[in-house]
Order: structure tokens, then sequence, then C-alpha cells
């Protein structure tokens, strides 16, 4: 989404002052055009910060939207930690080659420190409860399947937190700690 308040204002003082007219540096024209500017830099900086947040929530959502496309029953709790093992697994062959290419005694390079801290932190939080849509429940299922992929669709689809356990919580959405 990108905001254009700047060209809103930009149509006002050319309907104003005319296309070529100049604009003196200091004038209520020359700020509402910077205040406009400033407003829709923020905005577009705190659009893509937030989009950047949720963009592995929709990933994991997506994975486990591609994983249930066979089921045509809702899958059961140890079918449920299958899918969720596969899925903290998934870096698993790129963390392997990197290890692999690099020499002894060398300390791991950028990208393979992030995917084992990502890593860890995947773990940490299937042991007390990793959030996905709830497999379960055959109304959440069919809209899990028809889902578009938005981050806005994913309010219709009901969340749990799933345990190391097979233990079953509740959960909200948006993802908050441990709710």
């Amino acid at each position: 989404m990108v905001f254009n308040r700047l060209n809103k204002v930009q149509k006002q003082i050319a309907k104003k002052k005319g296309k070529n007219a100049a604009l003196h540096e200091n004038s209520r024209d020359t700020m509402r055009l910077q205040a406009a500017s400033a407003r829709d830099n923020k905005l577009n900086r705190l659009t893509s910060m937030r989009e950047k947040q949720n963009k592995h929530y929709l990933l994991r959502v997506k994975s486990f939207q591609s994983y249930t496309v066979e089921h045509t029953t809702p899958p059961t709790i140890p079918e449920i930690q299958a899918m969720i093992e596969d899925y903290l697994g998934r870096d698993d062959e790129e963390l392997a080659k990197l290890k692999a290419e690099r020499r002894p005694g060398r300390p791991p390079n950028n990208r393979e420190t992030l995917l084992k801290q990502a890593q860890a932190a995947e773990q940490g939080e299937y042991t007390s409860g990793f959030w996905i849509p709830d497999l379960e429940d055959m109304d959440n299922l069919k809209k899990l399947k028809e889902w578009g992929g938005q981050w806005s669709g994913l309010a219709t689809i009901k969340p749990v937190r799933i345990t190391r356990e097979g233990v079953k919580k509740e959960s909200s959405f948006p993802p908050k700690g441990l709710s």
C-alpha cells in the first residue's frame, strides 16, 4: 500500500497557483508539501515495517494451507504435530549446506546464524505452544483452503496453539505472546 497524500496536496496547489508557478522557499504551500511528504514517508515506513513483521506468520499459514490441500477430513493432533515438525525442519538442508561449505575453524556466516536463531525461536515456541490455524475444525479448514493469502483474511480463521506434548490451546489473532 502506497500512500499518496503528497499527490493530492500537489494537485491542490497546482490548481490554485497554476501549473508552472514557483513557490517561495518558506511559503505556506511549501510547508504543506513538506508536511505531506513527511506524512507519506512515515506511513510508508510503518506499513513496510508492519508487513515485514507479519510476513513470517503469512508464510506459516500458507505452508499449513498447502499441507491441508489433500485433506478432506480434519487431521488429528499427531498428524498436525507431524506437519509442525516438517515445517520446523524446512531450513535443515540449507543449514547443512552452509555448514558444509564453511571451512573448519571458521565462524558461521550471517545467514547460518540467522537461520539457527530462527529455528531456536520456533523450537521454543513449539515447546510452549506453536501458533497455527485450527486444523481440527472442519469450518476453519474450509476457510483456510479458501484463504487468499492476505493478512486481513486471517481474521476469519480461528488460530490455536499446539504444544510439543500435544496440548491444544485457544489463541487469538493477531498472535501476541502466548495467547
